[in-house]
């Protein structure tokens, strides 16, 4: 079975860009969302990001205008029920995603796969709501989606090896690179990251480095493109310390523990970024601590 046909669960920053690589690729692809509002806006950025492509020569005036002839998007889940895959890149909230699987397991082929973009949820907590858990995978894009090349094809211990094995192919046709993986909470990249970062806070936090020689110290001491403070401000100190509480809650290792620095940051609305301020400040041209010490 190929995959003619894509529905996107959401249209923020993971689903716009799951929807441009789709759409490039050669797949119908369907975007529904539950306000006009964001439809649009992520429309937009995909917009800035196929023209920026065609600016550089790496995409065809041509191409750009198939890719919208190829993308549509809705307000209406009905509108996804003759998707042949339905990836869903919704907030982290177990009960809306259950609630939309359950609806789309009613209304789908039999044959039509399921899927979550989700980072940290197991996968699942969420096939459990479908009567399809053979046809339940994870595939996980990283962002930004258009550039990164790793997908994590998460497998159940109910996923039926035809899924994999279809939902591998397809991560092929958009020109990523899968990898397998089992299900548990973090999958292979956050199950080694989160630990990483969180260690990297509490360096800082004990006051054994200031933020500017951690980074400087990963950066060249291991020839990482960007320091591990760098990367929280980048992913966003929300999202990290969302995703360490749920694998925690998971595990009940301490490593997975979120340091109460991080707590702090995200009460004050230090979320990196997004916010302006996480552990620089983005106010000004060139970024700087934004937290001098404890």
């Amino acid at each position: 079975m190929g995959i003619e046909k894509v529905g996107i669960l959401g249209c923020g920053l993971m689903g716009a860009g799951i929807a441009q690589v789709c759409a490039l690729s050669g797949v119908e692809t369907v975007v529904r969302e539950i306000d006009q509002k964001f439809i649009d806006k992520g429309f937009g950025t995909i917009e800035k990001n196929v023209k920026r492509a065609v600016e550089k020569g790496k995409i065809s005036a041509q191409d750009k205008e198939a890719m919208w002839n190829r993308l549509q998007g809705t307000l209406e889940l009905g509108d996804l029920k003759e998707c042949d895959l339905i990836i869903e890149a919704v907030i982290e909230n177990l009960e809306l995603k259950n609630g939309m699987f359950s609806t789309l397991d009613k209304i789908c082929s039999e044959k039509a796969i399921l899927a979550s973009n989700t980072s940290s949820l197991t996968i699942m907590a969420m096939a459990a709501s479908t009567n399809r858990p053979d046809r339940f995978c994870g595939l996980h894009f990283f962002n930004p989606v258009p550039v990164m090349q790793l997908v994590e094809v998460v497998k159940t211990i109910a996923t039926s090896q035809e899924t994999t094995d279809i939902c591998f192919e397809f991560c092929k046709q958009l020109g990523k690179s899968p990898i397998l993986a089992k299900d548990n909470s973090g999958f292979i990249v956050n199950r080694l990251l989160i630990p990483y970062l969180l260690d990297a806070i509490k360096v800082f936090e004990e006051g054994h480095a200031s933020t500017e020689d951690i980074d400087i110290g990963m950066k060249l001491g291991l020839n990482h493109p960007m320091g591990p403070l760098t990367l929280l401000d980048f992913v966003g100190l929300d999202t990290v310390y969302s995703i360490a509480n749920i694998m925690f809650e998971e595990f009940r290792e301490q490593r997975f523990a979120p340091p109460p620095l991080l707590k702090k940051m995200v009460l004050a609305g230090y979320y990196g970024r997004k916010s302006g301020k996480g552990f620089y400040d983005y106010s000004v041209d060139k970024p700087v601590p934004s937290i001098l010490g404890i």
